[in-house]
This record gives structure tokens, C-alpha cells and sequence, in this order.
């Protein structure tokens, strides 16, 4: 995959001597035309690649923000389809952000694994995530994504052994997410994980850039966490704003976050 888009922005980070930001937000919520317009906005802010979140009934990874804003966007009506031709109307903007649909098996299943490979990679999305599907069960799917050039990128834990990441290695692809802790993603005022030691062991087994999410809420911790990963994603946070907004424009607001951070993991004076 060395003309993915996840592989060239990490590549070009690495030259660069820089620290990668990855956003997430909640596509569909609270419609459609708004997410579009908060990836730009996120991206002009100085997100290095973007995660958009497949809302789904049941996400067992995710904390009581994110639950709300997929309840929402469910609510409204949005679906799987949907968003992919969301993701093919970025790109036709935006050529070179990479584009990451995060999502649980079950949409990917229904929607047909090879029909959701080709058509995200057809929209011009170079990665996904699924966070409930084990890499025991992911060959099916890894054959469909490698095909069509989508990266299937693995999560991993503070409680994944060196035995399991060893296993996964053949399997990853992009970048190794690595959650900060266990538990469901959302802002926290502290992250306790040994950080140094984790990513040493996620680095001795899976030779792909690491990335730090789970818990990240602003700069202060994106700074604190930036020494011992690749990139760190922000997720909750941002679609936090996007809920206190309400009916107001959310733009300014995570366009300061995403500023912010950016500026912090990157040493601005």
C-alpha cells in the first residue's frame, strides 16, 4: 500500500520531523452537509487525516458522547450509503487529506464486505477502522480491503500481549491504533497508561507508525502524549462542541481546538 494516502502523510510527518493529528467526527450529525463542512474545516485547521465515524446502534467502543451524536444521526435517517457519498464529495475537494471510516462490523456485514471495500475505496476513503471485529475473524475482510487499496488498520491495547501483537502483524495495515486505556473512548483529564512502555511493545512486533487515542481531550494532553506515538486522535472532544453548539455554527469552535492541539504537539511559540 505505498501509495495509499495513510502511508504518504505518515511518510511525509516522518521527513518532516512532525507529530500527526488525527480528528474524528460523528458523520450525520447532526446532518450530513455540516460533517462535510466540519472535515474541511479540520482539516484548513491542521488535522493531518480525518476518522468518520459510521454511526450504529450498538458502539461498544464508544463513551456517552459519541453515543448520543450516532443515536442522533441514526435518528435523522442517515445511512451506510450515505456517508460513502459524503466521503466521494470530500474528495473531490480535498485530493490529499486522508480519509478513515470508522465503523462495527455489522454495517460493513449487512452492507457486504467486498460491495463496502470497493465502494469506499471507489469514494476515494483510504482506511478503516473496526473496532469489534478481532483479527482472528478479519481475513475475509482484509482480502476485500487489500484489494481495493483500503488499509484495515488494527486497534490494540495496554493489555494486548507480545504473543497477539506478533500474531496481528502480518495483518496491519496504515497505522496501529493504540487505545490509551481500557475502557470506551472519551475525554478524560488523565491518562495513567505507561505510554513509553506500551508503545516500545507495539513497536517491537508491527513496524507501522503508532497512533495514541482514547482520552485526548486538548493540547495539554495531546502535548503530554505526543513523545511516545506517531499521531494522536482526538474524537470525543470534537464531538462534544459539535453538541454544545446546538442550533449554532460548530465550525469556530473546533476549528480553535484542532488549532490548538495542532499547535501544541508541534512546539508552536
Amino acid at each position: 500500500m505505498k501509495g495509499n494516502r495513510i502511508t504518504q502523510r505518515f511518510s511525509a510527518l516522518a521527513q518532516e520531523g512532525k507529530k500527526g493529528l488525527i480528528t474524528y467526527i460523528t458523520a450525520g450529525y447532526p446532518d450530513l452537509d455540516t460533517t462535510a463542512r466540519l472535515v474541511k474545516t479540520m482539516v484548513e485547521a491542521g488535522a493531518d487525516l480525518v476518522e468518520v465515524g459510521i454511526p450504529f446502534s450498538d458502539p461498544v467502543a464508544d463513551g456517552p458522547v459519541i453515543q448520543q451524536a450516532s443515536a442522533r444521526a441514526l435518528a435523522n435517517g442517515v445511512r451506510v450509503k450515505d456517508i460513502i457519498r459524503m466521503c466521494a464529495d470530500i474528495r473531490q475537494k480535498s485530493t490529499a487529506v486522508p480519509l478513515i471510516l470508522m465503523t462495527y462490523y455489522n454495517p460493513v456485514f449487512q452492507y457486504g464486505l467486498e460491495s463496502f471495500a470497493r465502494d469506499a475505496a471507489g469514494a476515494g476513503v483510504d482506511g478503516l477502522i473496526v473496532p469489534d471485529l478481532p483479527f482472528e475473524e478479519s481475513e475475509e475482510l482484509l482480502g476485500h480491503t487489500d484489494h481495493y487499496g483500503l488499509a484495515l488498520i488494527p486497534l490494540v491495547a495496554p493489555t494486548t500481549t507480545e504473543k497477539r501483537l506478533a500474531a496481528m502483524a502480518p495483518a496491519a495495515r496504515g497505522f496501529v491504533y493504540c487505545v490509551s486505556v481500557t475502557g470506551v473512548t472519551g475525554a478524560r483529564e488523565e491518562i495513567h497508561t505507561d505510554l513509553a512502555k506500551f508503545t516500545q511493545k507495539v513497536r517491537r512486533h508491527i513496524q507501522l507508525p503508532c497512533a495514541i487515542g482514547f482520552g485526548i481531550a486538548g493540547p495539554a494532553q495531546a502535548a503530554a502524549v505526543a513523545p511516545y506515538c506517531d499521531a494522536m486522535v482526538v474524537g470525543s472532544a470534537i464531538v462534544d462542541l459539535v453538541a454544545r453548539a446546538g442550533t449554532g455554527d460548530p465550525a469556530p469552535a473546533v476549528a480553535a481546538l484542532v488549532k490548538d492541539i495542532k499547535c501544541a504537539i508541534e512546539k508552536c511559540a
